[in-house]
């Protein structure tokens, strides 16, 4: 059987699957479950073109990924081709963890469950089924491997993952200011001590990317009504599970039933596999599928917001430098159990408050993006550029907000 395959993507043309291995990644049923998983979530109730998945994601990343590879060894890095197969692994499982609706359950359901600790776990598991061809793509993932600049490759400040989903989302919304110029970062990428730099002409590409970067953020993934709606969905499953555990009957698949039913940590899915095989069964169609039967739910709370998402009935919100003071808060409580006729414990369940910040660039983490001089010094581009305005965009923003039903506020 031709195990190399050729898929057309809308954002890159035409993208080939290098080897059987990674066809037969792809061919499998824990890769296959991301085509059911959205990648930007409810993002797609702002930008109605916002509907691409996470399959379409990984793939796009293994592209990029190639071409990178390609463009070193074109500098004369050495890079063996188990090297490369292990490199184009490790991007396309890196978000084979992901749950639902992009973080939504990371944050409602599971107690500190990061998804990249599953994606590790899955990978672990997959590795064991391909007779160990993973072992050396799980190093370069956790960054174990003695060659840093392939992990950089996965997972860094200017890495693959973070060019593709900038690229692709920028594509997908219509949002054509947020294009990060892939294509000419990818070609400056070069190695120095074993560690991934930029050649010095790659400064204002760079600057670029960082500004893509932040307008992204801003115009798309923290955009305050993908905020409203991503606060509503967390707390709707917040609701579903403290009900579901206080001995509600709360219809929900089977899967999603267990993890609303019972408290589950990282340490729960180390000790015990068939949590895991759970979890790999979800995807977005049990939420929503939930939320539609929930919409008739008896307990009020749930029922009413669970109705509003899906009509798209979402809460206004309210964005500040400074939190909201308590007294504000209080009359906010007070206006909607008067409203809807709730208990001020009820009622406080439907405002949603909290705080999104974001820095385009950490200019003073340990994993910088660094820039070869012509001089052949490795330096931060913070310092290597003379524009101030990479400095300013390692300058951290931070928004307080307030979500509550627009029936209040008329």
């Amino acid at each position: 059987m031709n195990k190399k395959k050729i898929f057309n993507d809308p954002v890159y043309g035409f993208v080939t699957v290098p080897t059987e291995l990674l066809f037969d990644l792809i061919e499998h049923p824990y890769f296959q479950r991301l085509r059911r998983i959205q990648q930007l979530g409810l993002t797609g109730f702002v930008y109605p073109g916002a509907l691409h998945t996470r399959f379409h994601h990984a793939l796009g990343a293994m592209h990029l990924m190639s071409m990178a590879l390609r463009t070193l060894k074109d500098k004369h890095i050495k890079i063996s081709a188990a090297e490369g197969e292990a490199a184009l692994a490790a991007i396309l499982l890196h978000d084979i963890g992901h749950g639902p609706l992009s973080h939504a359950l990371e944050t409602s359901i599971f107690h500190e469950v990061p998804h990249e600790q599953l994606s590790l776990y899955l990978m672990q598991r997959l590795n064991n089924e391909f007779n160990g061809a993973l072992t050396l793509a799980i190093e370069i993932f956790q960054g174990s491997y003695h060659r840093p600049f392939f992990h950089q490759l996965v997972s860094s400040q200017l890495d693959m993952d973070r060019l593709d989903y900038l690229n692709r989302d920028s594509f997908y919304t219509g949002v054509q200011e947020g294009r990060p110029g892939a294509d000419r970062l990818i070609k400056m990428l070069t190695v120095a001590d074993e560690k991934l730099v930029l050649e010095e002409k790659a400064i204002y590409s760079i600057e670029n990317f960082l500004v893509s970067r932040r307008l992204m953020y801003w115009q798309v993934y923290l955009h305050k009504t993908v905020t409203s709606a991503e606060q509503m969905i967390i707390r709707i499953m917040q609701r579903a599970r403290d009900l579901a555990r206080t001995g509600h009957a709360l219809p929900a698949s089977p899967d999603l039933q267990y993890f609303l039913a019972k408290p589950v940590s990282l340490l729960n899915f180390e000790q015990d596999d068939t949590i895991l095989q759970r979890f790999v069964q979800l995807d977005d169609t049990d939420v929503w599928s939930a939320v539609k039967m929930w919409a008739n739910h008896p307990d009020k709370v749930l029922s009413y917001m669970s109705r509003s998402m899906l009509d798209r009935h979402l809460f206004k919100i309210v964005l500040q430098s400074e939190p909201f003071d308590e007294e504000f808060q209080l009359g906010v409580v007070e206006l909607i159990a008067d409203h809807f006729q709730l208990p001020p414990d009820e009622a406080k369940l439907l405002m949603l408050t909290g705080r999104i910040s974001n820095n385009a660039y950490d200019a003073d983490g340990k994993d910088t993006i660094d820039v070869l001089t012509k001089r052949g010094r490795v330096v931060n581009v913070a310092e290597a550029s003379d524009l101030p305005n990479i400095r300013a965009l390692s300058q951290r923003v931070e928004k307080h907000y307030i979500c509550y039903p627009k029936e209040i506020a008329q």
